[in-house]
C-alpha cells in the first residue's frame, strides 16, 4: 500500500464516515489472563467515547512506511490453502460476529504479546464502497465498482495512573480520584486483506508496530506465518556493519560521505516529486554508489555478497531506514562530532607526522559549552 491509499483508508476511519457498526474488545493482564471480553456498539456509544474508540485504531494507519507500516506479503500457496489466510478470511467474511473465531484472533495474540500492565485488543470491521477516481485524480462519489471490507487491529497496553487528587464539581473541592487503568496509544496492529490499487488484495497485510527497535517476530507469524523484516533500527545496524566488512581497508570517509549523500539525495528527490509509492533501494543501487567512489571489483562482490546474506536475495529496502539523511555523525571512542549533512565538505581526515586526524573547518562561530570561542592564529618564526 502507499501513502495515498492508507490514508484513503485512514480518513474512513470514524464513527460518520465507516460501517464499522461496533468495536470489539479483549482486555488482558500482565499475566495473560483474560479479564473481560466486550463488544461496543458504535451507533450507542457517547460521541466522545467513539472519538477515542475511533481514534486508537485509526493510530494503527499513521506513521513510516517500512518503519511503522510493513508490508506482509503471504505466498500463492498460503491463499490457496493455509489455516492462517483461511482464518483471516472467515474473520472477514463473518464480519467478527462470529464468537469462536473472535476468541481464537484474541488467543492468537495472548500467546505472543506481553506487556507488563496489560493490554487491550481492539478490533473491528469496516465495508468501505470505493468511489470511482478519474484519470485526473477527480473521485466520483455516486459510481463504484468496489466493495472493500478490512478487519482492522490494535494491541494498546494499559497503564495505571497513579492516585491524584481530583475536582468534585458539585461539591467544589478536591477529592482522591484512585487508581485507574488507561489505555494507550496501540503498540501493534494490522490490516487486512490490503487496499493496493484502491481494491481489495488478499495476498497482502499491512502490519504496524509503535516501536521500530523492537520486532514482534512472534505476533507476525502466529497471525501471518511469515517472517518479518528486521526493525528499522537494526536494519541500519547491519547496513553499517555490512559496510564496514565487505569494504574494509577501503571503507574511509569520503566513501561513506559518498555513500551517505547518494542515498539521501534519492530521498530528497522522492521527496519533492511528490509520488505516493514508497522509495525502495536495491542492492544495486549501492553498488552503483560504491563503484562512483572508485571501490574495487573484489570488494564490490563482497559487498553483494553480504548484502544477500543480511537483507535477502534481491531485497529491497527503504532508504530512512539505513541511512539517516538528518544527520551526520563521526565518533572515536572519545569524541563524537555531529555534522550538518549538507555540509561534509567541511570534514577530512589526515596523517600528520604518522597520527591520524579528524580535520573540520572552523572559520565560523565556534562554541564549546554555548561559550563563542577564538581560535588564535599561530606565528611560525622562521
Amino acid at each position: 500500500m502507499n501513502t495515498r491509499e492508507i490514508g484513503e483508508i485512514r480518513r474512513r476511519v470514524r464513527r460518520d464516515r465507516s460501517n464499522m457498526t461496533a468495536i470489539y474488545g479483549c482486555y488482558v493482564n500482565g499475566q495473560k489472563e483474560i479479564i473481560s471480553t466486550f463488544r461496543q456498539s458504535t451507533g450507542m456509544m457517547p460521541e466522545n467515547e467513539a472519538e477515542k474508540y475511533f481514534g486508537v485504531l485509526k493510530r494503527t494507519l499513521s506513521g513510516t512506511i517500512g518503519k511503522n507500516l510493513i508490508d506482509i506479503s503471504f505466498r500463492t500457496a498460503q491463499v490457496a490453502d493455509s489455516p492462517e489466510h483461511k482464518f483471516l478470511m472467515e474473520l472477514r467474511n463473518t464480519r467478527l460476529e462470529d464468537e469462536s473465531l473472535r476468541r481464537q484472533l484474541f488467543e492468537k495474540i495472548i500467546e505472543n504479546v506481553t506487556f507488563d500492565d496489560g493490554y487491550v485488543i481492539l478490533v473491528g470491521c469496516d465495508s468501505y464502497d470505493v468511489p470511482f477516481k478519474s484519470k485526473d485524480d477527480e473521485i466520483q462519489t455516486d459510481a463504484s465498482g468496489e466493495v472493500y471490507t478490512y478487519l482492522l487491529c490494535a494491541v494498546c497496553p494499559v497503564k495505571q495512573t497513579k492516585p491524584v487528587l481530583r475536582y468534585i464539581s458539585e461539591e467544589k473541592q478536591f477529592h482522591d480520584g484512585g487508581i485507574a487503568q488507561v489505555v494507550c496509544a496501540p503498540e501493534l496492529g494490522f490490516l487486512f486483506p490490503a487496499f493496493d490499487g484502491r481494491a481489495t488484495n488478499i495476498y497482502n497485510a499491512l502490519y504496524y508496530t509503535h516501536n521500530t527497535k523492537i520486532g514482534y517476530d512472534s505476533f507476525v507469524q502466529a497471525l501471518f506465518n511469515t517472517q518479518p523484516p528486521k526493525p528499522a533500527s537494526e536494519q541500519k545496524k547491519s547496513f553499517e556493519a555490512l559496510l564496514t566488512r565487505s569494504l574494509d581497508e577501503e571503507c574511509n570517509l569520503d566513501v561513506v560521505q559518498s555513500v551517505h549523500e547518494q542515498i539521501s539525495q534519492s530521498i530528497a528527490m522522492h521527496k519533492e516529486s511528490k509520488l505516493a509509492e514508497p522509495l525502495l533501494i536495491s542492492k544495486d543501487d549501492v553498488r552503483t554508489a560504491l563503484k562512483s567512489c572508485g571501490i574495487s571489483e573484489p570488494r564490490i562482490a563482497k559487498f553483494s555478497l553480504d548484502f544477500d546474506e543480511a537483507f535477502g536475495h534481491d531485497a529491497l529496502v527503504h532508504p530512512k531506514n539505513i541511512v539517516d539523511d538528518r544527520h551526520f555523525e563521526v565518533k572515536t571512542p572519545d569524541v563524537s562530532i555531529k555534522v550538518n549533512p549538507e555540509r561534509l565538505d567541511l570534514i577530512e581526515t589526515r596523517v600528520i607526522g604518522g597520527v591520524k586526524y579528524i580535520m573540520i573547518c572552523a572559520d565560523e562561530n565556534v562554541e564549546v559549552n554555548g561559550v563563542n570561542i577564538h581560535i588564535k592564529e599561530e606565528t611560525v618564526s622562521v
